[in-house]
């Protein structure tokens, strides 16, 4: 994605289930659990550069003794700076006498990090402050143990506003409308009434109030807390959560919008939102990782059983495409496949792009995340290459000669290394005019790569959102080389509605695809059409949230996906650019069937999984409509 796209948030859950002493006697050191914890989070650093934050909740603890461990960064390296700060505390308190390191008793008593559970989380905020205060974990204090909660997610809320009012119902006083507040205050609130529910009841029994806390710890009921708070939720979420006695949970929305995986042995149990981190950190198969089931989530208890259970009821799994396109990390054996799938499922439409001139073509790709779908492309284009070569070798039969079979088998796909990323530059200036001469030098080009003025240049990306780079800077740098033509090939479908999951894709106005809508409505004097969807969207709007329909569509129905591509590549073709440009776009069908698995497609169809995407799709246009900037949730 050659657009600046803010997305995802990453999660790591550890539970060790031996006595602290076992890891040290296997593995030399008792902060096993703590660097697993930093490895899962560095394999998953692609999923948050905005902040980071790490909890630990020790077993067990003699009263008095500080049990809840937190440390959080919003600096430039964060998962480096949180863990400096954890391991230079443990020197604080060892001082001089570093055997104290290798006594796991000794931790456990006197230095913070030193406990059973561990809660990672990476931030990659999507709007609002980058402050200390908006990194997980989040946590909610009580002086019971049992009422204690700590809270991290990969979530984003499409009803906020719905769910502030519920806990302002309750009785509560929200410190702020959002929805890691709402989140944590919702599931704390349940908490609470669970603690009070079975206080009542062992009260009645004749326990006394030490007693009972131990009776509380033992049967806290953490699936009915989670059904209860969830009751309501809309959107896209993986909430994990520590309990100050010990009990966990990871718990995933009905549509499996977005990931978590997990693993479990006699010794550990993991969850983290990318399987390889899983795999990588423990060495061990992808077969061995386990999918958290939508509406599904995993109860960890202070004894150390582990089940999966059904929270909410999955009506149909609608996982991100977009997760898989781009956001997560490729080595995942699944997900490399499927992107290799989407570069060979665009061959047809590069072929017709180019003429079927391969001889006269070289392929590449721009950036450097969307090499796996070119390898997938080229895998393609060599398929069709061999066969048209055995086609021509079987029509010339026995009368083919040596130097005829090596010109045949000559025949190669050209691919070259074109674009480099040369620097992550800084927009300190200000001025559009000098902002747009770095933007067009974030790139650079491998000069003699082509053929000038005979060479088609075919570049594919990961996806096309903005068009802004390519507009600014890829074509203005590709058109250096004097390609006789330059083809865009996006390994995703035309992104033409917005994300309220997770992912810093909010405003109508910034798609390119919708701008090409737009004008092609405007060039054909529709314009009527526009401020017909307006009229129907706020009409929607003042529907209850779960009977709003998607009434956006109608800005797409009027044409063919070829119409609104040949549109884009006028938009982003600047003005003196001597090659031909040419965008071609992968078709929802492509999609689906390079990704069967995974049915989240609502940025390219429109379909939202949840009744709030719908409210943000029909919210967003009448924004764009009356030249409102505000994000639509």
């Amino acid at each position: 994605m050659s657009d600046f796209i803010k997305h995802e948030c990453g999660i790591a859950l550890i539970r060790l289930l031996k006595p602290l002493d076992y890891y040290q006697k296997k593995y030399g050191t008792a902060h096993y659990g703590l660097n697993k914890l930093y490895l899962l989070m560095e394999k998953q650093h692609n999923r948050g550069q905005d902040g980071v934050g790490v909890a630990n909740i020790k077993l067990d603890v003699a009263p008095g003794k500080r049990y809840i461990s937190r440390q959080r960064s919003i600096s430039n390296k964060p998962i480096q700076d949180v863990f400096e700060h954890i391991y230079k505390r443990f020197e604080e308190r060892i001082g001089d006498n570093h055997e104290l390191e290798k006594d796991p008793y000794w931790l456990k008593e006197n230095a913070p990090f030193s406990g059973e559970i561990f809660l990672g989380h990476l931030r990659y905020g999507t709007y609002g402050k980058n402050s200390i205060e908006s990194c997980h974990p989040f946590l909610r204090q009580n002086n019971w143990k049992t009422r204690n909660l700590v809270v991290a997610g990969n979530f984003n809320m499409t009803n906020v506003d719905e769910q502030f009012d519920l806990l302002v119902k309750l009785g509560q006083h929200p410190k702020e409308k959002a929805d890691t507040v709402t989140v944590l205050e919702k599931i704390g609130h349940f908490l609470d009434v669970e603690n009070e529910e079975l206080f009542a009841k062992y009260k009645s029994l004749g326990y006394s109030n030490q007693e009972i806390t131990e009776k509380i710890s033992e049967n806290l009921d953490v699936p009915k807390i989670l059904k209860h708070a969830a009751e309501d939720f809309d959107g896209g979420y993986v909430m994990s959560g520590m309990i100050g006695h010990g009990d966990a949970f990871v718990f995933r929305d009905p549509n499996g919008i977005r990931p978590a995986f997990y693993y479990q042995d006699d010794e550990i149990a993991v969850v983290a939102s990318e399987r390889p981190a899983i795999q990588t950190a423990l060495n061990i198969k992808a077969e061995q990782v386990k999918e958290l089931g939508p509406g599904n989530a995993l109860i960890l208890k202070k004894n150390g059983s582990i089940s999966e259970e059904n929270i909410i009821k999955s009506i149909a799994k609608t996982s991100c495409t977009f997760e898989r396109i781009y956001f997560s990390r490729g080595s995942d054996l699944d997900i490399y496949k499927e992107r290799k799938n989407l570069g060979r499922s665009l061959v047809p439409q590069v072929m017709k792009a180019i003429e079927s001139d391969y001889k006269n073509a070289v392929f590449s790709f721009i950036p450097n995340t969307a090499e796996t779908s070119f390898l997938g492309l080229v895998e393609g284009m060599n398929t069709l290459l061999n066969e048209q070569k055995a086609k021509k070798l079987v029509k010339l039969g026995d009368t083919i000669t040596q130097k005829e079979i090596e010109a045949i088998l000559n025949q190669q796909i050209r691919v070259e290394k074109v674009a480099i990323k040369d620097a992550k530059l800084r927009t300190f200036i200000t001025q559009d005019d000098g902002r747009d001469d770095l933007v067009a030098h974030v790139y650079d080009i491998t000069y003699g790569s082509i053929v000038p003025k005979k060479d088609a240049l075919v570049m594919i990306d990961d996806s096309i959102v903005r068009g802004t780079t390519l507009e600014k800077s890829i074509i203005r740098m590709l058109d250096r080389l004097d390609p006789k033509q330059i083809v865009i090939v996006s390994s995703a479908p035309q992104i033409r509605y917005p994300d309220c999951y997770g992912i810093d894709m909010a405003r109508m106005g910034d798609f390119i695809a919708f701008r090409a809508a737009v004008e092609l409505h405007k060039e054909r004097g529709n314009e009527k059409i526009l401020k017909k969807v307006y009229k129907k969207a706020k009409e929607q709007l003042a529907l209850p949230m779960d009977e709003q329909i998607n009434v956006v569509k109608e800005i797409y129905a009027a044409f063919k996906m070829e119409e609104i591509s040949d549109k884009v590549a006028q938009l982003v073709t600047p003005p003196d650019c001597k090659a031909e440009v040419k965008v071609i776009f992968q078709s929802i069908e492509g999609l689906h069937i390079a990704c069967p698995n995974h049915s989240g497609d609502w940025y390219f169809s429109g379909d939202y999984p949840t009744p709030g995407g719908n409210r943000v799709v029909n919210k967003s246009y009448q924004y764009y409509f009356e030249g409102n900037n505000e994000r639509a949730y």
